[in-house]
């Protein structure tokens, strides 16, 4: 039976390579509880804030899940994958010489605002109860129906072509690479997401996040004092 005081709210500062799985596991293996879950799955490529429910907190998953989130990240221009990411198999290249400060500006604005977008192949969205991630692994490619999304703030913070380094607050549900992938189309040069880091989820924030490595120097005792109660996160 799962401990009562390791029962409550954990934000970890997730590294690079490692899935939202992979953290939930380690912490349910290292500390032995039985329920372990996230509000808000991480790619293995990106970093930062992870918000993982321990024990009784996994019932607040859908609310927790539900906030805004602001992340930073980095463009890549010219290249274009399967993963809309630079995890992913190449599928072409595009030049990019021509685009302008005032072209990326301009498709920045774009971008920002109510979207619709369609999810990418490899996510682990289900069709027909398979992870949609599984059968792109299988070379099968299904219709995915669009979602409507929020993009609250998109802005540069620099540009060194080929990469710009971009800030974007968003709603629930936005996927970044797939932001990338379309204003790298509309721009006619391909893009891809290269890095990404998430600093706040709802009002869960960086500042307040434990690394991998901290945790496994962490003991079951000290892990309680770093533990937040199941609060509100949504704002």
């Amino acid at each position: 039976m799962d401990s009562p005081q390791l029962s409550g709210i954990l934000v970890v500062d997730k590294e690079a390579g490692w899935t939202s799985h992979d953290v939930c596991a380690f912490i349910r293996g290292r500390f032995r509880i039985r329920k372990v879950g996230h509000a808000g799955t991480l790619d293995p490529l990106a970093t930062g804030v992870l918000v993982i429910l321990l024990a009784g907190a996994t019932k607040r998953s859908g609310e927790l899940s539900s906030c805004d989130k602001d992340y930073y990240g980095t463009i890549e221009l010219g290249i274009k994958t399967d993963t809309h990411d630079a995890s992913g198999a190449v599928l072409g290249r595009g030049d990019w010489t021509g685009i302008s400060r005032e072209n990326i500006e301009e498709v920045f604005r774009k971008f920002t605002g109510v979207l619709e977008q369609i999810p990418p192949m490899v996510s682990a969205l289900k069709h027909q109860g398979i992870r949609l991630y599984r059968l792109a692994r299988a070379g099968k490619v299904v219709d995915r129906p669009k979602r409507t999304v929020t993009v609250y703030e998109f802005r540069i913070e620099a540009i060194d072509l080929p990469k710009v380094r971009f800030f974007a607050r968003v709603s629930k549900g936005t996927y970044l690479r797939t932001l990338v992938n379309d204003l790298g189309e509309s721009l006619g040069c391909f893009a891809v997401l290269s890095q990404l880091r998430r600093v706040r989820s709802g009002s869960f924030r960086l500042e307040d996040a434990v690394t991998i490595s901290e945790l496994k120097r962490l003991d079951s005792g000290k892990l309680l004092q770093i533990i937040q109660e199941p609060v509100s996160a949504v704002r």
